[in-house]
């Protein structure tokens, strides 16, 4: 656990990655209706027969929203289950404490600001 952060300030976070997670989870009910993403893409595409070819640009906005709400949900659970076990805060790189301003930001961080930079410029690299 990030010997930095005090009690109020793991339970600030931790109230803050259970509230995000509780509204990821309604939105990604919401853009579902209930189906898989695959069911939800061919419902999109079928609705009102002729129009399908002009319905795949919102199947693949609904498509990415629903992957990228889904990488956050991720994301969070990941690291709630981190304060579970009392490895949050801890950069997965280099093991120092994540400052708390850090993790107000992004909760669900997994590096400190420099090794989550230093990841950014080598993938940057790679492409």
């Amino acid at each position: 656990m990030n010997a930095a952060l005090t009690a109020g300030q793991r339970a600030q976070l931790e109230a803050g990655l259970s509230e995000r997670r509780r509204a990821l989870e309604s939105q990604l009910a919401e853009h579902l209706h209930g189906q898989s993403r695959a069911e939800r893409a061919h419902d999109v595409l079928t609705q009102d027969g002729d129009d399908a070819p002009q319905r795949l640009p919102e199947r693949d906005v609904a498509a990415a929203l629903t992957d990228f709400e889904r990488a956050e949900l991720d994301a969070v659970v990941a690291a709630l289950r981190r304060l579970e076990r009392g490895e949050y805060g801890r950069c997965a790189d280099c093991g120092v404490d994540i400052p708390f301003d850090r993790l107000k930001a992004e909760p669900w961080a997994l590096r400190c600001v420099d090794c989550a930079s230093a990841r950014e410029r080598a993938a940057a690299r790679r492409a």
